[in-house]
């Protein structure tokens, strides 16, 4: 099984006209993604080079093609209302790709999320993917092993490539791999999605990767402890190094108010239970051994 993506994922471009989203929807539909249709304003009536129907609003791609998913390929200026269109159309699943949106413009969006039955991941983000059913976004999907029984949840890009890639040579398929997203304002939490690893029968365990700035980890951890979460859990944190104040990478990446540091999280996390890699290189090794140990159990 996964979670959140599946073989009855419908997928609508936003931006599909656009260098982006052009691009990677090419990728995508070579790696078997269904999509159905394509929004870009004023283009409405045409098609893209890969003959997918392009629309002018989500409401009409809906309607037509039945999506309920969508990929946001917006600039900056624009994506809060691409993802606030998606919410109003009621689509089950918004994966925001785009990098730069004002905090200022997420907050309508969270707050409209909050009273929606929609599920957004990102902004900025590399997006999830079902490994031999559906990718939605920017990741190489030729690292990911399908049928497995590993999730991945990850603020980071590149070390959720990594975490994947060593987790596919040591032959641990993945379930589902999320990126949530580096901002201060996402759509998706750790909590939210290890809820859904926890209630899927073929996620055995799940890889966590955390990173400085925010509470996220340290709520995750409380929840994990509060909730007696059953299955295994390795988790990383990147920016051990960081100096106080510094924003490095990701505008969520800052520390500030002595809140949000790897040792803060580092140190939540053991206390729930869960076994925190120093290196990123032992990621894939230690769920290896955690899930052998497990599953003799």
């Amino acid at each position: 099984m996964s979670i959140l993506v599946n073989e009855n994922t419908k997928l609508v471009v936003q931006g599909i006209t656009g260098k982006e989203g052009a691009f990677h929807t090419k990728q995508m539909i070579s790696y078997g993604t269904r999509i159905v249709a394509g929004v870009t304003p004023g283009k409405g009536g045409e098609k893209d080079e890969n003959n997918i129907p392009i629309y002018n609003m989500i409401e009409d791609a809906k309607k037509e093609t039945g999506a309920n998913t969508s990929v946001v390929f917006v600039p900056p200026t624009f994506a809060a209302d691409a993802c606030l269109e998606c919410i109003d159309a009621g689509l089950d699943l918004i994966i925001c790709i785009t990098e730069g949106i004002p905090t200022m413009d997420m907050i309508p969006v969270k707050d409209a999320l909050e009273h929606s039955n929609t599920c957004m991941i990102g902004p900025n983000c590399p997006g999830i993917i079902t490994p031999g059913v559906a990718k939605i976004g920017i990741m190489p999907g030729f690292i990911h092993k399908p049928y497995g029984n590993v999730g991945v949840i990850s603020r980071s890009g590149t070390l959720t490539y990594e975490t994947v890639h060593q987790l596919s040579r040591a032959d641990m398929g993945q379930t589902t791999c999320i990126g949530i997203g580096g901002d201060p304002i996402i759509g998706t939490t750790f909590i939210d999605l290890l809820s859904l690893f926890n209630d899927d029968p073929e996620t055995e365990g799940v890889v966590m990767i955390g990173e400085i700035g925010g509470t996220a980890e340290e709520e995750a951890a409380d929840w994990m402890k509060e909730n007696n979460f059953s299955k295994p859990v390795v988790a990383f944190i990147a920016g051990q190094t960081a100096p106080s104040g510094r924003r490095m990478g990701h505008a969520g990446a800052i520390i500030s108010g002595g809140k949000g540091t790897a040792a803060d999280k580092i140190q939540s996390l053991r206390s729930a239970g869960i076994k925190v890699c120093d290196s990123p290189a032992e990621i894939g090794s230690t769920m290896k051994r955690l899930l052998n140990k497990y599953i003799t159990v």
